[in-house]
């Protein structure tokens, strides 16, 4: 399963672009760990693509909209 899908799915929602419309207009938006073995989610800024990652303490955290293109 990709990141996108799986970040999607943690938070609730069956499309990417949904979860996307729904918190675009935020200040932030879920991002996921772009680590293998790692999918922490939080919400950062919605153009973050090196965030940094609670769980396994690297900056590798990047949004939703970054992973769709969007940003």
């Amino acid at each position: 399963m990709s990141k996108l899908r799986t970040l999607t799915a943690d938070w609730g929602y069956d499309c990417p672009s949904s979860l996307v419309e729904d918190y675009m207009n935020d200040g932030l938006m879920p991002s996921i760990c772009m680590n293998k073995g790692c999918d922490y989610s939080t919400e950062m800024e919605p153009d973050q693509d090196e965030g940094w990652c609670e769980c396994c303490s690297t900056n590798s955290l990047s949004s939703a909209s970054v992973l769709m293109g969007i940003i």
